[in-house]
């Protein structure tokens, strides 16, 4: 890596007060939004961390966090009918769901997530448009909960949302990593007036690894790059669709010093996520995955998604639709402790 490249590297972490690693993969920074009734989807700036107060010392209330990844397919039919029913399923689960990554967001799902009444009212997004995407016709899209990240700190074990960016890397199909901060206030009392020690930091990445069994794979690289940007946070999330397609995949996440959740936890089940259904053309495989660095899940499943019926078609002429999944993926769901120091 050059002089200039650090150079950069180190006055986009200076200017956004956020530990970047040296790496030839640069972020590209950009805002949280929220909906505002007057404005349609603007911008919305996280609660400044020198605002937040030490919570409670009682250590029995460690809290977690509960994170729902979901490539949603770009590709079937009825795009809005199924991102209706995505958004339902989600909304309704029991606990209730804090961080969602979504995958294959097409330019109409994003426009269908944008216009739904549940997602404006109690979440925020990382996309207001699809300006981020560059050249991609579907990408990655983070949610955060208003309820766990937009109020007052000081209540329940509240986190704050940190900054919010890109990092492109080498990809066959102009993929990149949605990455964001959260911070967790500390338990006790800190020991210097520096803001950064009110918290920890835990960086949570989406991600949609290159597809297929292209040589050269690029998912090696990728995972480093990945790791470089956790390793720097010092605890953190990646998860996504990682697409596992050739023999090295099967290691990729071990030998960059994650931790897959679902080896971690039920090491004796297969956890297959995509193919189950025997209507694609490849075998069965868990192309999904949550890996973590530092931090302990808790839980982790898989969660079947529902499938389209007697609904009008998209299209001009109305008529009953065809019988598609919501998803050809399934979701995994997870629940992880926070650390609090």
């Amino acid at each position: 890596m050059n002089f200039f490249a650090r150079a950069r590297t180190g006055f986009m972490s200076w200017m956004h007060e956020t530990p970047l690693p040296s790496s030839e993969a640069y972020p590209k920074f950009q805002s949280w939004h929220h909906f505002d009734p007057l404005q349609q989807w603007v911008s919305w700036v996280p609660t400044h961390l020198n605002n937040t107060k030490p919570r409670s010392t009682n250590t029995e209330n460690i809290p977690k966090l509960v994170l729902l990844t979901w490539n949603i397919d770009a590709t079937s039919s009825q795009t809005q009918a199924r991102v209706t029913e995505i958004i339902t399923f989600i909304t309704d689960l029991d606990p209730k769901v804090e961080v969602v990554f979504l995958q294959e967001v097409s330019k109409t799902a994003l426009q269908q997530l944008l216009g739904d009444a549940r997602i404006r009212g109690s979440w925020l997004s990382s996309e207001c448009d699809d300006t981020a995407w560059g050249k991609q016709s579907f990408a990655t899209v983070t949610l955060v909960s208003k309820a766990r990240f937009a109020s007052n700190a000081e209540s329940g074990g509240n986190a704050i949302l940190g900054p919010i960016w890109r990092v492109k890397y080498p990809s066959h199909f102009d993929r990149d990593a949605l990455c964001c901060d959260i911070l967790v206030p500390s338990l006790t009392k800190p020991d210097s007036e520096s803001k950064l020690s009110y918290a920890t930091r835990i960086r949570l990445i989406n991600v949609h690894l290159d597809s297929l069994p292209i040589q050269p794979s690029h998912r090696p690289r990728q995972i480093s790059i990945i790791s470089s940007f956790l390793r720097a946070a010092g605890y953190g999330i990646v998860a996504g669709d990682f697409n596992p397609v050739l023999e090295e995949d099967a290691t990729l996440i071990e030998n960059s010093g994650l931790t897959d959740v679902w080896t971690s936890l039920r090491s004796e089940e297969l956890g297959y996520i995509w193919g189950v259904d025997g209507e694609q053309p490849f075998p069965p495989n868990r192309l999904d995955k949550v890996a973590v660095l530092g931090l302990t899940p808790s839980s982790v499943q898989t969660l079947q998604p529902g499938r389209l019926s007697n609904l009008e078609s998209e299209s001009q002429q109305a008529g009953p639709s065809e019988d598609v999944p919501w998803s050809d993926h399934h979701a995994l769901l997870c629940s992880l402790s926070l650390p609090a120091k």
